[in-house]
């Protein structure tokens, strides 16, 4: 996967983080992939929000109502 957004060896971090003692290529890998997507929706909602309050900035707020919003799916 050449244009992920997020680095393999902060996926591996991210799942030693949790309790893993060894993880596999293919598990970080599809970590990567999975948040890569929640990620997308998550952005796709707050640039909505912000665009529905007339602003171009996106705010932590937006970003707070969109992943309950995208995480409630």
């Amino acid at each position: 996967m050449s244009g992920s957004e997020f680095g393999l060896a902060a996926v591996y971090r991210v799942i030693k983080k949790a309790g893993a003692d060894r993880v596999g290529d293919d598990a970080a890998i599809e970590l990567r992939t999975e948040l890569e997507e929640i990620g997308m929706q998550i952005a796709k909602q707050a640039v909505e929000l912000a665009a529905h309050a007339g602003r171009k900035t996106v705010k932590p707020s937006d970003i707070k109502l969109a992943t309950k919003a995208v995480l409630r799916q």
